[in-house]
């Protein structure tokens, strides 16, 4: 496909319509100088007639006499032949030639009278004109046809247009040189921006001078510097990602190894039994981090909106805590799940793994940041605009200060001595901005703990006919959690 220039549509829209008037105005040219030249042709046609008229003189028994001015007026330097004819009312020839044609019948004795012609095989122009003239026998009305070939009137022609043509043509070329050089004055900002673009860094994104161009290319660097904005912030992003994601993993990874060499040294059962049961746990740790991280980067917004498919909320977030119900009886937690009268279903939508894994991560932290004896709460409900999910637990919370930071990758609250990789909340926060929901952390009304809301747009449905849509496309379960057994 070949490159469209920006330079080559301007200057073919400027030109090209150029180009059009000027083949307007040549054709006005050439049929102005059509007629400039018959008019000069018929005034010097009239000139002679007229001198040919006034200065007949007539004896009795002699032929006319023809002034040679009449006839030397033509003698322009074009080759061309003058013929005339002088002839009586009554059509008695006094002079010239007498096969030469008169005029149409129905032109007007009183006036000159201009028409085309043919003589001797040549095209002419002639003129008639009937003028009193003094004879022997008194005054008679004579009439004068004077014609002339069309060599000088065709070279005249030619020569006005000609003329008129050069002077349109350099008008042209000075206009194109002038549209050729106002494009490179005005196009030089904007080709100097692409050379700066292409020699920028792949790690420059240091934004453009906004100044340096015209006001209407603003919008253009503007974008183009938010877009590198954010193109740098979400690589730096990335960078850090990848270097924490090789440190959480080295980290337990070489602790693995670890333990799997105490586990070859060791001599007795209980030492084996003590460094496999480690090293159970050290592989449960690196499987949840791998898992985090998978979805961390499928919830990272790679330009595409994720999936729209109808998700029962109530239904979804009851298998995922049937699912945790045995972690929350080892932990001694109590995980009561509740939904608020008099919702039986919530349906929003978005991407099934997505929301999934969102509750997943809420009620994992929130398992794991629980004391044992304590209470996690999962509410589901609906408002007008949406779903509602409220997970409330009676951990340590989180001040005030750490609520912004939490939700960074990573990042866990100084002093917490609970294992994790701090990717929990990030995750969550990841999803909840792909599907233009709402996350807040508030404190619980009546004692430590912490409290989180999640609102998720969502599709209220007021019957009870609908078809029903769970998880995955499966049907919600029956029987809810209301703790551990």
């Amino acid at each position: 496909m070949r490159t469209r220039s920006l330079r080559f549509q301007l200057l073919a829209g400027l030109l090209i319509p150029l180009g059009i008037v000027a083949l307007v105005q040549f054709s006005v040219a050439y049929r102005n100088a059509e007629v400039t030249a018959r008019a000069v042709t018929d005034r010097i046609l009239l000139a002679s007639a007229r001198s040919i008229a006034e200065h007949i003189g007539y004896d009795a028994g002699a032929d006319v006499t023809v002034p040679p001015a009449a006839l030397g007026m033509f003698d322009l330097g074009y080759g061309d032949t003058v013929y005339y004819r002088v002839t009586r009312s009554d059509g008695r020839l006094l002079a010239g030639y007498p096969d030469l044609a008169g005029p149409p019948a129905h032109g007007s004795g009183s006036q000159p009278q201009n028409y085309d012609g043919h003589y001797r095989d040549e095209a002419i122009r002639l003129i008639a004109l009937t003028q009193p003239v003094s004879f022997a026998a008194g005054v008679q009305p004579a009439t004068v046809i004077v014609a002339e070939t069309l060599n000088g009137r065709i070279a005249m022609s030619r020569e006005l247009w000609i003329g008129s043509a050069l002077q349109q043509s350099l008008l042209i070329a000075i206009a194109c040189a002038l549209a050729w050089f106002a494009l490179r004055r005005v196009l030089g900002p904007l080709l100097r921006l692409g050379t700066e673009v292409e020699g920028r860094k792949p790690d420059d994104f240091r934004p453009f001078t906004v100044a340096a161009v015209q006001a209407e290319l603003d919008p253009l660097v503007r974008a183009l510097n938010d877009y590198m904005m954010r193109l740098g912030a979400q690589l730096d992003a990335q960078r850090r990602f990848t270097a924490n994601a090789a440190h959480q993993l080295r980290t337990p990874l070489t602790l693995l190894r670890t333990q799997a060499s105490y586990a070859l040294r060791g001599t007795g059962e209980a030492e084996r039994f003590e460094a496999t049961r480690a090293i159970l746990a050290t592989t449960q740790q690196i499987t949840r981090l791998a898992n985090q991280l998978l979805s961390l980067a499928k919830a990272e917004p790679h330009g595409q909106q994720p999936r729209r498919d109808p998700i029962d909320f109530v239904a979804t977030t009851r298998d995922i805590l049937v699912e945790h119900g045995r972690l929350a009886v080892d932990r001694h937690v109590d995980l009561a799940f509740d939904v608020a009268a008099p919702v039986e279903r919530a349906i929003v939508l978005g991407d099934p793994t997505m929301l999934r894994d969102l509750i997943v991560n809420l009620v994992d932290n929130a398992v794991q940041y629980t004391p044992a004896g304590g209470q996690v709460t999962v509410t589901v409900g609906r408002e007008p605009e949406g779903c509602v999910l409220r997970v409330e637990d009676t951990g340590p919370g989180i001040a005030a200060g750490q609520r912004a930071l939490v939700f960074e990758r990573f990042y866990r609250i100084p002093g917490g001595d609970t294992e994790g990789s701090g990717l929990g909340l990030a995750i969550v926060k990841e999803i909840v901005d792909a599907h233009r929901g709402t996350i807040v952390l508030l404190d619980r009304p009546d004692g430590p703990g912490l409290v989180v809301e999640v609102r998720l747009p969502g599709v209220v449905e007021s019957g009870s006919s609908a078809a029903d849509v769970g998880e995955g496309g499966r049907p919600p379960l029956e029987e809810p959690v209301l703790g551990p057994r």
